[in-house]
């Protein structure tokens, strides 16, 4: 039954519209590119190295302009606080070595001249999402490969965006530490009610998370196919072993191989 709820659950939060984008080297890095992204939905774009991928999240980001086409970002923020728009994870945690893990979370914060005493407990809120506030006065040198990259989830979370951009987060992570946070990520995005637009090589790691994965072409990027995958939710460990999990890999590296020359999940 149609009516408020469901046209608000189908609202756009990001929308690319025969989007390219041509460096000034001459290099034609994406496009034409079309793709809408429903509010709350968690994609994956997924392709070979080179094919524009981290292009489209620095133009969803605006860190970028396209050479023709329209980007449309909703700017509504969190439904249940004032915050930023678009959160950024990028693929290495580049975190500051001489500040603590509090004070690399707060940076946001601290360049948007928000106020201490509505900064503290954001900042502390951030950290608990992660799993770090423990870890709050421990210096990135302290921390593993994982716990870096969760801090640098923190600072993007301490600005409660409503769109989250990832940019290969997971890449440089052993498999069992990469699992975990996967797992981990699903539970904030269910929790937090983000939208998520999510880059990766990993055809394993794109079904496992998404609702939906964007193949994507060789340069300039296009979408070569899209598949949805159905699954119950919430989504748990056990799907990486269920039989649906194993045909829908197969589904997205049968569309990926023609660009990809086979080197799936690598």
């Amino acid at each position: 039954m149609a009516g408020p709820a469901s046209s608000e659950a189908d609202a756009i939060a990001v929308s690319l519209g025969a989007v390219t984008k041509v460096y000034d080297n001459g290099v034609a890095a994406l496009g034409p590119l079309d793709l809408d992204v429903k509010r709350g939905e968690f994609i994956s774009l997924l392709g070979p190295s080179g094919c524009g991928k981290s292009t489209a999240l620095r133009l969803i980001a605006g860190l970028t302009a396209p050479s023709s086409g329209v980007v449309g970002v909703s700017q509504r923020t969190n439904e249940t606080r004032a915050g930023y728009s678009i959160g950024f994870v990028f693929q290495e945690p580049t975190l500051m070595p001489w500040a603590s893990v509090r004070d690399n979370v707060r940076l946001p914060l601290k360049l948007g001249h928000v106020p201490m005493a509505e900064a503290d407990p954001r900042v502390e809120e951030a950290l608990a999402q992660v799993g770090l506030s423990e870890f709050a006065a421990a210096y990135p040198r302290e921390l593993s490969g994982g716990m870096k990259m969760r801090v640098s989830l923190a600072r993007a979370l301490v600005t409660n965006p409503g769109i989250l951009l990832m940019d290969e987060p997971f890449a440089a992570l052993d498999e069992i530490t990469r699992f975990r946070l996967n797992n981990d990520l699903l539970a904030l995005w269910r929790k937090l009610n983000m939208t998520i637009v999510f880059v990766t090589h990993s055809v394993f790691e794109s079904v496992y998370l998404s609702q939906r994965v964007v193949v994507m072409s060789s340069r300039p990027g296009r979408i070569s196919a899209e598949f949805r995958i159905d699954t119950p939710e919430p989504r748990v460990e056990e799907f990486r072993m269920s039989a649906s999990y194993a045909a829908y890999c197969r589904e997205v590296s049968n569309a990926l191989m023609p660009s990809y020359s086979g080197l799936v999940g690598a």
